[in-house]
């Protein structure tokens, strides 16, 4: 088994149609394949060997897709990381995972060049080119067959620790979502998916681009969202599905004539966060469209849970996929009835290997065969899920996960900050925005403008809090321990007043 096989297939079955579509370039799934090769044959010749990590940190494009399956079809581990992260952020996740090699782009060069390690950087321009890699090699190249258990792809992930801790998806994992996920869209080879979400992301990498590349679509990758951008690109290119996150969502609501700009455009789905019933029900009036929506995580290759066609329950998040099975537990792992609220355990072909280097924490993500998700929901009577609340503290942000602590900890740099504690609170555009609130040293003056600029220069813009709130003191229990509960529960409560 190989994931990259996808390729070769829609190659096979459908040589001639657009795969690829960046606003620069357009690659036919022939041209796409062979380039895959070429990459894959560099690879090897560089020493590559079934099972070495290769890492990709750029924007998206065409290319990162080629270099991708070329990872793949040389029997390597693709490693995926945010190319929003800084170079202080990126050395410790290059130390954990090693790669030789890393597929980036000339403005990264620099902060790269002297990672221990890191043998060969290749981008557009330097000694070791993209270009040059596909130019010198014939393309001549067919998958290395990996065992269905062998991890194709890893994928870095928040925690409460602020830790970033690498998800081993292996092929038949990503495999299992990328079908059931085609399956659950009725995806064919006429659809086009847009793609403006960052493919490092558990969500545009597997549930868009591997589901699409299975079904023989084409994928319009854009390198971020824009709304002009969006809109030239549904026109242009005919996007018949459309993936954002409630953010975007409640954007384009704000348009007129919505329906007309979304043209040809016959699905939509969300991802990340919740969307709030008001806002699929106004888009359902406004376009004619439902907002699809699962549950997923990075741990199970994105799917779980689907909402479907012809029983589409809003503010539910679907009824479990294919091959996918879901209880609800008690805080030892027992098995709850309907209806009753309790963490969310998964068990099925997409679940994660493990995390990479962490055999305690993989440990106990598991109850058995069940994968603890962390998050709190129940099951109806017809089986479709509700979430109610998260176990951890991670903080989605605009589809994006944040660790509180990694935030934390970049403000306790400051000399005065005393204390800090970082939580999201509810905000209707981003899902959930950051708030720090921070306790002053003595004699010293904390000043919020100042501090957000130190933080853009120490954290993914995305990462850094909306609001800075300074306070004589955090709420703490008998012993001491910080309650964040009790801190939201009172901004909250605030608000309201």
């Amino acid at each position: 088994m190989n994931l990259a096989k996808n390729l070769e297939v829609s190659a096979f079955h459908f040589p001639d149609k657009v795969a690829l579509m960046d606003g620069k370039t357009e690659l036919s799934y022939r041209q796409m394949n062979l380039e895959s090769n070429k990459i894959a044959s560099a690879l090897q010749r560089m020493g590559v060997a079934p099972g070495d990590h290769i890492a990709l940190c750029a924007p998206n494009s065409n290319s990162w897709l080629c270099f991708y399956f070329g990872i793949l079809k040389a029997g390597a581990v693709a490693v995926t990381l945010p190319y929003a992260m800084t170079q202080s952020e990126l050395a410790p996740v290059l130390e954990d995972c090693r790669p030789r090699i890393m597929f980036t782009d000339d403005k990264k060069i620099p902060d790269l060049e002297n990672t221990p390690g890191l043998d060969i950087l290749i981008a557009d321009t330097g000694k070791t080119s993209y270009a040059g890699l596909i130019e010198a090699e014939t393309g001549d190249f067919n998958s290395l067959e990996r065992e269905p258990d062998d991890t194709a792809a890893i994928l870095y992930t928040g925690g409460t620790t602020g830790v970033p801790k690498g998800v081993e998806l292996t092929h038949k994992n990503i495999m299992a979502s990328a079908y059931n996920v085609s399956r659950s869209e009725r995806s064919n080879e006429n659809d086009r998916a847009l793609c403006f979400l960052p493919l490092n992301h558990v969500f545009a990498q597997h549930h868009i681009m591997n589901s699409t590349i299975l079904s023989a679509g084409g994928l319009v990758i854009q390198s971020s969202f824009n709304m002009d951008g969006l809109l030239t690109a549904v026109e242009r290119f005919s996007v018949t599905k459309l993936y954002a996150v409630p953010t975007v969502y409640i954007r384009l609501l704000s348009l007129p004539d919505l329906k007309e700009k979304l043209g040809s455009v016959r699905y939509c789905f969300s991802a990340a966060a919740s969307m709030a019933t008001e806002v699929v029900k106004e888009w359902k009036v406004r376009t004619g469209l439902d907002i699809f929506e699962a549950y997923g995580m990075t741990e199970s290759a994105s799917m779980v849970t689907f909402n479907h066609y012809y029983k589409h329950v809003v503010g539910s998040v679907g009824t479990a996929a294919p091959l996918v099975e879901i209880r609800i537990c008690d805080k030892k792992g027992k098995s709850l009835s309907g209806n009753e609220p309790g963490e969310i355990c998964i068990s099925g072909p997409n679940i994660m290997k493990g995390y990479l280097n962490r055999k305690k924490d993989t440990k106990e993500a598991f109850w058995g065969r069940w994968f603890r998700s962390g998050d709190v929901g129940y099951l109806d009577d017809d089986g479709y899920l509700y979430i109610v609340d998260r176990i951890k503290e991670l903080i989605i942000t605009g589809g994006e996960n944040v660790s509180p602590r990694e935030v934390e900890e970049v403000l306790y740099t400051r000399h005065e900050i005393e204390e800090c504690a970082v939580i999201g609170m509810p905000d209707k555009e981003y899902g959930e925005r950051i708030v720090a609130y921070m306790v002053p040293k003595q004699r010293q003056k904390i000043d919020p403008v100042a501090l957000k600029a130190y933080l853009k220069t120490q954290l993914s813009p995305f990462k850094v809090p909306k609001e800075f709130i300074v306070v004589s003191e955090l709420p703490k229990s008998s012993t001491g321990k910080l309650l964040k509960r009790e801190l939201k529960s009172r901004a909250l409560e605030k608000k309201e007043k």
